[in-house]
């Protein structure tokens, strides 16, 4: 399995981004995907993930503001982030974990720049 994200960029506070990423490969093996963060200085940080089923969990810190999708036929699940703080500011990856096994897949980052 094989992720490609895209989308990261600079935005002024309160503004929207959408980040998009690719997935490719043995696809059926996956069970959830997910978007991280990370920081300068802090350790990476779970903000989204969608099952299978299509059901949704967020990070305290982004619910309200972010949306986290999926398109089966794309193979692509995409961040959709609004009223973006200077907080949100991090390099931001997919993942995509496996069903019934350890194995994880990341993309590469994509980096996001908040101004306030």
């Amino acid at each position: 399995v094989q992720l490609q994200a895209s989308g990261g960029g600079l935005v002024q506070a309160g503004g929207s981004l959408t980040l998009s990423c690719e997935v490719t490969g043995k696809t059926s093996l996956i069970n959830n995907r997910n978007w991280y963060r990370q920081a300068p200085g802090k350790q990476r940080e779970l903000v989204a993930r969608i099952k299978w089923g299509g059901m949704t969990n967020y990070a305290d810190f982004v619910k309200g503001r972010f949306t986290i999708s999926k398109d089966n036929d794309k193979n692509t699940v995409t961040l959709q982030m609004n009223s973006l703080k200077p907080e949100d500011t991090a390099v931001y990856y997919c993942n995509a974990d496996e069903f019934g096994s350890s194995a994880v897949w990341w993309g590469q980052g994509t980096l996001v720049t908040v101004s306030s």
